[in-house]
């Protein structure tokens, strides 16, 4: 998707502003002269380092060429990659030091030629091979295929080759090569939303409307770092991303090996495996939890064989009797069908305090929360989405006793509206005119001599004109003007989607919380 591909750099305001470090005597020996410099070279450390100006006593050597400053910042950057430095986006910030290395290291930052612009490319306008494509069929009907040469596309409309596809602009309309080429179709380009109205369902997935209250209320923004657990089908995922990119990161979690292995070639696939890491593994940690009740109900039955002398069993389906541990064995076999990448302890694994917001779709997600609160950072933003309020009622506890407030529960309700042009019919005009005493009298005297005017009464004539409806004159001119007449009219879709889910948000709070794999 486009959202997914690499920015580019392009000469900015900044860039082009010239400010840079330069020598005292960059203007002349005159002491003015020199003055002016050592000010404008403080006022450029401010602008590019902030906090990290370091003190003007010292005076180590200014850089003034600007080619040799960018050789010098990228060795900068690089030693950042190394672990000398902390690297955000593109610049290298040097750890708090007061040595002349690193203060001469920081210095080399002031130079407005590294500090581009960047955004991203301008969309491809035309479809190339291999490019995903989200095919229109019909209103409610919406599939997608990757672009590949010599390949078919068949609906129901026809049959249609994918050399149709490559070179075609998005949003144009393809006509089939059988049926005389009355079947058709649109090719566009996919955005979160209309994927997640085509692709192939693994699992129920978060539709646009929950999807956009919680990329709201998580308050996301480039470059974070956001936490999922339950990957599915990926549809939120993908809108997270694209809330997250250019370089954010999404660490996806999913118990299940299957669809991690098809969650993550799908996002190579669309070019966003920069922005996401699929993790198998099971935050809840089921796993320790099952073992911990097996352990416990063991020692119980030990404790009970100890006092009675008799081993415990429990009856099965069928009658016979079988070992307690052997059943509780069975029940840990059967979660553990899909192996894992982790002991089963439960968690994010990512460390403390790094993830500014974390997105839980899980059935349990109270036993996630623990983990979330030791993985978030301090006022960072969790939200859980679940279909019962029962599941909410208890994820509400767990936020609270793992030091979460400002909780909020929300239901979102789509209601669609059908928008059209409406003809409408003009209003009666044959209605019965209702005659007053005057024109009631003349029109009976009218009646009494056959239709003809009452002689020698002028007056009564002047009435007898005046008194004609008005009524009946206009109907045919106005009821010709109004019949054409077409009103824009809204009227909602007769059937609307039920209850999709409970959305509770949380921030964190500023305490940072113990990681729950140790205390236990």
């Amino acid at each position: 998707m486009d959202f997914g591909r690499p920015m580019i750099k392009t000469p900015g305001v900044v860039s082009k502003s010239n400010i840079r470090l330069v020598e005292e005597t960059h203007l002349g020996d005159d002491p003015l002269d020199r003055k002016v410099c050592r000010t404008a070279n403080e006022a450029a450390k401010d602008f590019f380092l902030g906090n990290e100006n370091p003190s003007t006593r010292l005076t180590p050597k200014v850089v003034a060429d600007a080619d040799a400053a960018k050789d010098e910042a990228s060795d900068v950057v690089e030693s950042s990659k190394n672990g000398t430095s902390d690297a955000i986006g593109d610049k290298a910030v040097i750890s708090s030091t007061s040595t002349p290395g690193a203060i001469q290291m920081r210095l080399h930052l002031v130079n407005c030629s590294l500090y581009s612009e960047r955004h991203l490319p301008p969309a491809r306008r035309l479809i190339q091979p291999n490019d995903l494509v989200v095919v229109f069929e019909s209103f409610n009907e919406l599939n997608f295929v990757y672009a590949t040469p010599n390949a078919e596309f068949n609906n129901r409309n026809g049959n249609f080759p994918h050399n149709d596809f490559i070179g075609k602009p998005y949003g144009c309309k393809i006509r089939s090569r059988n049926n005389h080429g009355l079947g058709f179709l649109y090719l566009l380009r996919p955005t979160p939303e209309l994927w997640a109205r085509s692709l192939p369902h693994r699992t129920q997935i978060v539709h646009e409307l929950d999807a956009s209250m919680i990329t709201h209320y998580l308050n996301l923004c480039p470059n974070m770092t956001v936490c999922e657990s339950g990957t599915g089908s990926g549809a939120m995922s993908h809108v997270i991303m694209r809330s997250i990119a250019p370089k954010g990161k999404l660490h996806s979690y999913e118990f299940n090996k299957m669809r991690v292995e098809k969650a993550t070639k799908e996002f190579e696939e669309h070019g966003l495996g920069h922005l996401v890491e699929v993790h198998h593994r099971d935050v809840c940690g089921k796993k320790k939890l099952l073992q911990s009740t097996k352990n416990a109900s063991k020692e119980k039955t030990d404790e009970s064989e100890s006092m009675t002398g008799k081993k415990c069993t429990a009856p099965s389906q069928g009658g016979d009797m079988v070992n307690k541990d052997e059943s509780d064995g069975n029940v840990n076999e059967a979660y553990n069908a899909k192996e894992e990448e982790d002991d089963g302890a439960g968690g994010f694994q990512i460390g403390q305090a790094v993830a500014h917001a974390i997105f839980l779709d899980l059935p349990e997600p109270w036993l996630a929360v623990p983990h979330a609160a030791y993985t978030i950072k301090p006022d960072g933003r969790i939200c859980s989405y679940s279909p019962c309020m029962e599941q909410t009622q208890r994820t509400v506890a767990a936020l609270r006793q793992n030091g979460f407030h400002s909780l909020r529960t929300v239901e979102a309700r789509l209601k669609e509206y059908y928008v059209d042009e409406a003809r409408m019919e003009a209003p009666p005009t044959d209605l019965p005119v209702i005659l007053t005493e005057e024109t009631s009298s003349l029109e009976k005297e009218r009646c009494a001599t056959g239709g003809l005017p009452p002689k020698n009464d002028d007056a009564n004539r002047g009435v007898e004109q005046d008194s004609t409806p008005k009524a009946t004159k206009e109907p045919a001119t106005s009821s010709k003007k109004r019949k054409g007449n077409k009103i824009l009219c809204a009227r909602p879709f007769a059937q609307m989607r039920g209850h999709t889910a409970f959305l509770t948000f949380a921030t964190a709070g500023n305490a940072l919380r113990p990681d729950p794999n140790k205390d236990n």
